[in-house]
């Protein structure tokens, strides 16, 4: 069984300490960077682009997963590829021609992800779960950090595992927004590999013990 894996999301950050946050991470058991790049337009916030994407990358010793809230994210993935992202995911509701997409991620030397809005029911993968690497699942409404768990998430991974066990795929599925250790063994237990926690890591008293102790928790 492949070990699940803790994702700190650097939008919570001290974007005024940004590379002693990420050498923290580096030094951490934490397994991946996540990386939020938002528009103003996919959602209603913009957050960082990429000079910002660009100083991460040249500090961070960790695979570095950038999860795409924006509009057109074909425009941008050669971009994305030389600065650095590991793995790219996309929104299945900002793509028109997803498995196009999909697979100029993958031609660029990335892996590629897809992810669901709380609205956007599972069953949409279907035709498209083989290809991927991952499925992102937000257990918030994407846009802002800090927001509470929607319950509605575990139904959800039940069933996205299910597609994916099916499919003869082996399709990571990550769990992004309100992740804390209240519910984070439940995640993992319902079929999630991959956690993304922002507020509750960043802001903790101690984010290194934070992500130590969510990475035992699910393990």
């Amino acid at each position: 069984m492949m070990s699940k894996l803790i994702a700190p999301s650097v939008l919570a950050a001290d974007f005024g300490n940004l590379q002693r946050d990420v050498e923290m991470v580096n030094s951490s058991k934490a397994d991946w960077f996540h990386i939020d790049i938002m528009d103003g337009v996919f959602v209603p916030n913009i957050s960082f682009g990429m000079p910002v994407l660009k100083a991460i990358s040249s500090h961070a010793k960790k695979t570095i997963d950038v999860h795409l809230m924006i509009v057109d994210p074909d425009r941008y993935i050669n971009t994305f590829a030389e600065l650095g992202a590991d793995i790219l995911t996309v929104h299945y509701e900002a793509c028109t021609h997803l498995h196009r997409t999909i697979q100029a991620i993958k031609a660029s030397g990335m892996k590629a992800g897809v992810a669901l809005n709380p609205h956007t029911p599972i069953n949409v993968l279907e035709d498209i779960i083989i290809d991927l690497d991952l499925v992102c699942i937000m257990s918030v409404n994407p846009g802002f950090g800090g927001q509470s768990f929607i319950e509605n998430t575990y139904k959800k991974v039940k069933q996205l595992k299910e597609l994916i066990t099916t499919a003869g795929s082996d399709t990571l599925i990550e769990i992004d927004g309100g992740v804390t250790n209240k519910n984070a063994k439940q995640l993992t237990e319902a079929g999630a590999d991959v956690l993304v926690a922002g507020s509750y890591v960043f802001k903790s008293d101690n984010p290194t013990e934070t992500i130590a102790g969510l990475k035992s928790l699910c393990n």
